[in-house]
């Protein structure tokens, strides 16, 4: 396979590659689907801002007109508003958007997939998706975690999203043989809250996460690693108020139909909006942190 057939990486994020100089990657669902306008733009330069700032280049990933990017200008995302057609594209989409020559966000999945044929070897996200609460009905599990323990690229976020089942999330991880990491903590974070009740597989920090990323790869142990980041202390929400916002959500979804790959950019409108907005400034201070973050990993793997 030639790439070049099919994705262009942003000159600076490519002799950034070539110079091994780290790189963090991105999804761009955040801006597409993510969040409201403006604050979706303002979000997307704040992590960019952040990842510079620490060290590292970013790159956003994106598909425009079918070209798969890696590395997108403030041209690309104002092209891709514009035109006002832009589909939320997951693994099993990737090759019908390309071949069609679509617009697409990046989800996790497709974004992980994307990293590792460019050749970047960590991606910063908000939460990843996981496994549904309702799976024994559903069988409802997010495509992220499968495309995380097939791509060899670490998975920086503030955890599993809180509307998800957790326990079962990270049971499922386990038997997908995927190492969840606390950074610095024990306890794997539930997005909008620093703990989830849930233990994490090890604590680890910058460096440790590098070697540890190093050795497995070295060893041919395909997959990457999910590195759960807690949000930082003045940005959490109150457990007990993310909770109650979350039940109505999902109560709301169950009424509306609501399932897939749309419940989640429904519910946590919902949640934004059972909670007065506060839950969107926690969301962008929680990416921020992750890109700041990653790019220290990222750091220390270029190191190595």
């Amino acid at each position: 396979m030639n790439l070049n057939d099919y994705i262009d990486i942003l000159p600076e994020v490519q002799q950034a590659l070539n110079e091994n100089i780290p790189v963090v990657a991105l999804e761009s669902t955040i801006i597409f689907q993510g969040m409201p306008y403006p604050k979706n733009l303002e979000c997307s330069a704040n992590c960019e801002e952040t990842i510079r700032s620490n060290g590292a280049v970013p790159a956003t990933t994106a598909i425009i007109d079918g070209r798969i990017k890696v590395g997108v200008t403030k041209q690309d995302i104002d092209y891709m508003i514009e035109k006002n057609d832009v589909l939320k594209v997951s693994r099993r989409d990737l090759g019908q958007v390309v071949a069609g020559k679509k617009n697409g966000a990046t989800t996790v999945a497709s974004a992980v997939i994307i990293a590792e044929l460019a050749g970047i070897s960590i991606f910063a996200t908000g939460g990843i998706g996981g496994v549904h609460r309702d799976v024994q009905n559903s069988y409802d599990v997010s495509a992220d975690l499968p495309q995380i323990s097939q791509s060899n690229v670490g998975v920086v976020c503030a955890g599993a999203k809180s509307i998800l089942d957790i326990g079962f999330t990270l049971e499922y991880l386990e038997t997908l043989g995927v190492p969840v990491i606390g950074y610095e903590t024990s306890d794997f974070p539930a997005f909008f809250t620093r703990e989830s009740g849930f233990r994490a597989d090890y604590s680890m920090n910058s460096m440790e996460i590098a070697q540890m990323l190093k050795a497995k790869w070295d060893l041919g142990i395909r997959g990457g690693a999910l590195i759960g980041c807690p949000v930082p202390v003045e940005f959490a929400m109150d457990k007990a108020v993310i909770d109650n916002a979350i039940e109505k959500a999902l109560a709301e979804a169950e009424l509306q139909h609501i399932h897939g790959k749309e419940s989640t950019p429904f519910i946590l409108g919902k949640v934004l909006e059972v909670t007065g907005g506060a839950s969107l400034e926690t969301n962008m201070q929680l990416v921020k942190n992750n890109c700041k973050i990653a790019a220290k990993i990222a750091m220390a793997y270029a190191s190595l």
